[in-house]
């Protein structure tokens, strides 16, 4: 009886540990470059922001799974500002949601997402992929990585203009160390980076965002620390994109 009032407590300090950074923030970002990041993608519920994507095939955007939601689901590409009042918002509805299926909650990891757009996309100037790994290989540490969103800034303000910001990735075993000292064990399949001794970095991006790293897309934001963003104790969490590669391809030839 003791055990199992052990686990349960255990189960419920995670769930109140841990936050999947909806609408999270980017501190000491600054605005994207024009002609920069265009594969970045807004997912939106109710035509309000929600999450981050990023767009990695003509009919596909890949995001995190805890930003699933149930009613309709659109996506907005090809604009660093979506101000809802813009005229040229190019607003695109999702036909289907793929969350991984092994996926429970950020804790457990898994957590990531695909979504198959109504139309397949014409690329342009305005409007790219990015390129994902083709295989599956370790993750150099130190390397200097972007991650982009819409979320809060460092001051709470909602801001409409897409910010970006540097961060480093960090070592596994010293990124699981320190979530070890706040009673977390961390899933697989993750890449940690930012978030820690540094002054830009935690809460970063909107959940679903690219942590891109000399101009390929390795990591999808997942999870931070919940309370101070400026800054936890501990590195951001990230799902490594590549350990999903077979589920990916799987999904996107299927064609649904």
């Amino acid at each position: 009886m003791r055990a199992t009032y052990i686990l349960i407590l255990t189960l419920a300090l995670t769930c109140l540990t841990l936050s999947g950074t909806f609408g999270a923030d980017i501190i000491n970002g600054k605005r994207a470059k024009k002609n920069s990041l265009l594969y970045m993608a807004s997912i939106q519920t109710d035509e309000k922001h929600k999450c981050g994507g990023f767009l990695i095939d003509p009919s596909y955007v890949l995001t995190a799974a805890h930003c699933y939601a149930s009613g309709n689901m659109t996506v907005i590409l090809g604009t660093h500002n979506i101000d809802p009042r813009g005229s040229n918002l190019r607003r695109y509805t999702v036909q289907n949601k793929h969350k991984h299926p092994s996926y429970q909650n950020v804790s457990n990891g898994d957590d990531i997402m695909l979504l198959k757009l109504s139309e397949k996309l014409k690329l342009s100037k305005a409007l790219k992929t990015v390129k994902i790994p083709s295989k599956d290989r370790p993750i150099k540490m130190n390397s200097k990585c972007i991650v982009a969103g819409w979320g809060k800034t460092e001051k709470q303000n909602v801001v409409n203009d897409l910010l970006v910001t540097d961060v480093s990735t960090i070592n596994f075993t010293t990124c699981q160390s320190m979530w070890k000292s706040v009673n977390v064990k961390l899933p697989e399949n993750i890449i940690c980076a930012g978030g820690v001794d540094t002054k830009s970095g935690a809460c970063q991006g909107d959940s679903g965002g690219p942590l891109v790293c000399s101009g390929l897309a390795v990591g999808i934001v997942s999870f931070n620390l919940r309370g101070r963003c400026d800054y936890p104790n501990v590195p951001n969490i990230y799902t490594k994109i590549s350990k999903y590669l077979p589920w990916i391809k799987k999904v996107m030839k299927g064609g649904a």
